[in-house]
């Protein structure tokens, strides 16, 4: 086995390669981000890379430049021949996207073509259903598998009673209860880790991420600090986006504690998300129900008879607004980027000369 196959190449991979017409560039997959610098996997061995000019200019947005498990074309050369260039990224498989902080429209890709996304939570005072609810939602949305993990089960009271709370959100996905720092239960993560496939692992700041991953991979990969003792609250460890390699032969994806995390796209993973909504808002009388004082309504009957959770309806209706809000401006953007073309066009042909006159 090359060293491409061992970072996921197979068939599916090569035929989408073989659409790139150029000699002169070999695939390779992006390990880890640095600014603009970027760890790469060839098989010639690891190479650092910066993006060309020409494909940084096609991009239409930061989106469409390489990310944390992509797969790109970058210049063949060995690994002593300094920096390689990435000259094209091959169309992703799925992708992890969220929306970029602040009020920037626009999407950030946090690591692409993912098997499985490992969710984390702490079972201490930071887990929150409702943040739970918005990690699952991103990952049902990217296409990748979500796998829910319940970490510090060591510091956890009653753990039977987390556990039962997260299944009632996590609607079909497995959930795990884990202490990395004890070292138990993650051998139920076997099936999750087969030999080429990657998996990312998300979650808040604490909430032991880097101490899975070392735990996984069997050695003090990455550094891991504790977290405040007053709140729970945790502390940056990851400030970059890395693929890390276990024993095993899987893929991990370190990904940087994420304390907000605002959607990009969301319409089918928060119907998945949130399916249990989504069943008792078909059983409405009418289509167009506003869930408020219509007769034969779904959802009020499904919180008048116990079946749906108040709080679990409150934290749908938010992220359901959150994208309605969000789709609005990338609507007014695309129409006000439209008008800027339109304009300099109109400069551009203005300032041509005409034919036939001095």
């Amino acid at each position: 086995m090359n060293s491409l196959e061992q970072l996921g190449w197979n068939p599916e991979w090569m035929s989408a390669f073989a659409t790139i017409e150029s000699e002169d560039l070999e695939p390779a997959r992006v390990l880890e981000e640095q600014k603009d610098l970027m760890r790469i996997g060839a098989a010639r061995g690891e190479l650092w890379a910066v993006t060309t000019g020409r494909l940084r200019h096609a991009a239409a947005e930061g989106k469409d430049l390489p990310a944390v498990g992509d797969w790109v074309a970058v210049e063949a050369c060995a690994p002593s021949a300094g920096r390689s260039r990435i000259h094209a990224v091959l169309p992703r498989r799925t992708a992890l996207l969220r929306k970029t902080a602040f009020k920037r429209t626009d999407a950030q890709v946090v690591a692409a073509n993912l098997d499985t996304v490992f969710c984390v939570s702490s079972l201490n005072r930071e887990f929150n259903p409702r943040r739970l609810e918005r990690y699952l939602t991103l990952v049902w949305e990217s296409g990748a598998r979500p796998v829910l993990l319940l970490n510090k089960a060591d510091l956890c009271a009653d753990v039977a009673a987390r556990r039962a709370e997260a299944e009632t959100l996590a609607l079909g996905v497995p959930v795990h209860i884990v202490s990395a720092r004890e070292g138990l239960g993650l051998d139920v993560l076997e099936p999750h880790l087969g030999a080429g496939e990657t998996t990312a692992v998300i979650g808040s700041s604490g909430v032991g991420k880097s101490t899975l991953i070392n735990r996984l991979a069997g050695a003090e990969l990455l550094t891991v600090r504790e977290i405040r003792a007053d709140d729970d609250r945790g502390r940056h460890t990851t400030t970059h986006r890395q693929i890390v390699r276990l024993p095993g032969g899987a893929l991990l994806v370190d990904t940087p504690g994420m304390r907000e995390l605002a959607l990009w796209d969301g319409d089918e993973g928060l119907a998945q998300a949130f399916q249990d909504v989504e069943e008792a808002a078909a059983r409405c009388r009418f289509r167009d129900c506003g869930h408020a004082s219509e007769p034969g309504c779904g959802i009020r009957a499904a919180l008048d008879d116990g079946t749906l959770d108040a709080e679990r309806y409150a934290g749908y209706v938010k992220l359901k607004r959150e994208l309605a809000h969000l789709a609005r401006r990338q609507s007014e953007r695309e129409t006000l980027d439209s008008k800027r073309r339109w304009k300099r066009m109109t400069v551009a042909m203005r300032s041509r000369p005409r034919k036939g006159f001095r």
